[in-house]
């Protein structure tokens, strides 16, 4: 069994600041378990290019207050507290900050914990 505590993450590696949010890396590929499973911050103000080509996400929000639109088809959801969404068809969007949101992130594949959006809003496919 595991046991992760986020005081336990900050402050490490597993601590990840992309600039319009931090990722606390809760469960990475090294924890063998399938899928990964972070703790975000969306900071307040920001808008983020995101496009994941390589992994499937679903983001459940805690607090806080964001937007994310779909660029495919220029819809804007609106994303609050006990909120689910999930990047079935590796949607490419927008995210935006409204109010500083957490958010927790499962993805598929698993992240190996290191991951920051390339330019293309992309994480690379872990080889491995």
């Amino acid at each position: 069994m595991k046991v992760v505590k986020l005081e336990d993450i900050k402050g490490t590696d597993r601590a990840v600041d992309g600039g319009n949010w931090i990722s606390y890396r809760l469960l990475t590929k090294d924890d063998k378990m399938g899928y990964s499973v972070n703790e975000t911050i969306i900071r307040a103000g920001t808008e983020t290019h995101i496009h994941y080509k390589n992994h499937l996400e679903a983001v459940y929000c805690i607090e806080g207050h964001a937007e994310v639109e779909t660029l495919s088809d220029g819809k804007v959801h609106t994303i609050k507290a006990n909120t689910l969404y999930a990047l079935d068809e590796h949607d490419e969007h927008l995210l935006r900050g409204i109010e500083d949101a957490r958010m927790v992130c499962v993805f598929n594949p698993p992240l190996s914990g290191r991951e920051v959006h390339d330019e293309n809003g992309v994480y690379p496919v872990d080889e491995d």
